[in-house]
């Protein structure tokens, strides 16, 4: 009888050359039972996936089909997700990301708002670029910074909101 972490892995069992080995990775790609889990045949990097979100199967997005392993996270995914919140552990680009969530601002107005010099504003920018969080825009000699997503903006809002309750003691459920 599986135990209950190694469901998700027992269920294919009728694959072909499936030995019933649970020693497999969840990333691993060679694993014919990948194409099954809505989260495990996404794309090694979920931008790519959410920027597709409005062509999926009709669920919701962020959560795998009834019957797949909702408690097991494929490997990219975790990653990918934890260099969003490694950039979110930065003071000076959590503060960017806070001004950014009302609309389209420019390095100086966000430097300012951060609390730092334009140059250090841009540089956490383009890390925030790179990373898939902020999307910039030429404005003449300008560049005009906007959160990449509503669920950036959701993302941060949470945090933010999250760390108000713990500070001022407020409960978590109101």
């Amino acid at each position: 009888m599986p135990q209950p972490g190694e469901q998700p892995e027992s269920r294919a069992d009728d694959s072909a050359g499936d030995s019933g080995s649970h020693g497999a990775s969840a990333a691993d790609s060679t694993d014919p039972r990948d194409s099954r889990d809505s989260l495990a045949g996404a794309p090694a990097d979920p931008r790519a996936a959410s920027a597709g979100s409005g062509s999926g199967s009709g669920s919701d997005h962020h959560h795998p089909d009834a019957d797949s392993a909702e408690r097991t996270l494929p490997d990219p995914v975790v990653d990918t997700a934890v260099g969003f919140l490694d950039l979110l552990a930065e003071p000076s680009r959590l503060r960017l990301l806070w001004a950014l969530r009302d609309g389209e601002l420019g390095v100086s107005a966000l430097a300012e708002t951060a609390g730092c010099t334009p140059t250090a504003a841009s540089q956490h920018l383009a890390k925030l670029r790179l990373g898939g969080l902020v999307e910039q825009r030429a404005d003449g000699r300008a560049r005009l910074y906007r959160l990449r997503g509503g669920h950036i903006r959701r993302l941060v809002e949470e945090v933010v909101g999250h760390a108000e309750h713990a500070v001022r003691g407020i409960p978590y459920d109101l």
